[in-house]
């Protein structure tokens, strides 16, 4: 705990770990089992419970709770956890639970991410790295997030679902299905609007690059036809391009249980 700054008003377990340089603030709670790598920063009156893990650099704002039991009718007080990677920003009133045993026993939240006030993740979601959720943006139980996505504000995706890597979820968006790669949803009822352009440009993406994905946008979700045949037709003629094929093999995922968010009138 070298060079550590506890306010004295802090209650902290003695099983719990603490790295070099942790600064601590008044009326923490830092419970049983909970780690927290160097670096990292808890603001006043925050609540890290069971068995989390909070990577270098972590910095959490008063009234958020880390690591409470799941929301879930079956958990029985196993021995599950949260972990969350390092220099992820997690604001005021922020709620992650950990996992269950019918799921992967394990919530799982990557490096880099913002979490603004009043989001939350729910037991046995995966969220990768430099994910965004804008205020009260929820996830549901089995969530499964890309990188670089953005949730908007007031969005809820349901349990199960899974998002593909760079895509944005417009505000007050409800998302029952998956959404590809790169792609953009918004409305009530999450509809594939297109591709997150302004992710994608804010990412370095060539526009040449830019050009070919939005090609191949259209001829999957706006051209005619039978949407197997379009998948068939896109491979053929992008199968070069990278990113295209992320989007292909998302499509193709045999694993995938819930259907994809498709553009109005696919």
């Amino acid at each position: 705990m070298s060079a550590s700054k506890i306010h004295p008003s802090a209650i902290i377990s003695a099983k719990a770990e603490l790295g070099k340089n942790v600064s601590i603030g008044p009326y923490c709670v830092i419970d049983d089992g909970v780690v927290l790598d160097d670096d990292v920063v808890l603001h006043a009156q925050t609540h890290i419970m069971g068995k989390t893990f909070l990577g270098k650099r972590c910095e959490v704002y008063p009234f958020a709770v880390l690591g409470a039991p799941p929301q879930d009718f079956s958990y029985c007080n196993e021995d599950t956890s949260l972990r969350i990677g390092s220099d992820t920003i997690i604001r005021e009133h922020v709620t992650m639970h950990r996992g269950t045993v019918r799921g992967r026993s394990e919530t799982i939240v990557g490096s880099h991410g913002y979490f603004m006030a009043g989001s939350h993740v729910a037991h046995d979601c995966i969220i990768a790295d430099h994910v965004t959720f804008t205020h009260n943006a929820l996830a549901g139980g089995h969530v499964v997030i890309g990188d670089h996505c953005i949730l908007g504000a007031q969005s809820a995706v349901h349990q199960f679902s899974h998002i593909g890597h760079f895509a944005f979820v417009g505000s007050s968006t409800i998302v029952t299905r998956d959404i590809i790669p790169f792609g953009l949803v918004h409305q009530h009822r999450a509809s594939l609007a297109g591709l997150n352009i302004i992710g994608l440009k804010r990412n370095n993406f060539s526009r040449k690059k830019i050009h070919t994905m939005r090609s191949a946008f259209s001829m999957l979700f706006l051209a005619p036809g039978l949407f197997d045949a379009k998948v068939e037709s896109v491979t053929k003629e992008f199968k070069d391009c990278e990113e295209v094929m992320q989007i292909i093999d998302f499509i193709r995922d045999k694993n995938r249980t819930r259907a994809l968010c498709l553009a109005d009138g696919e």
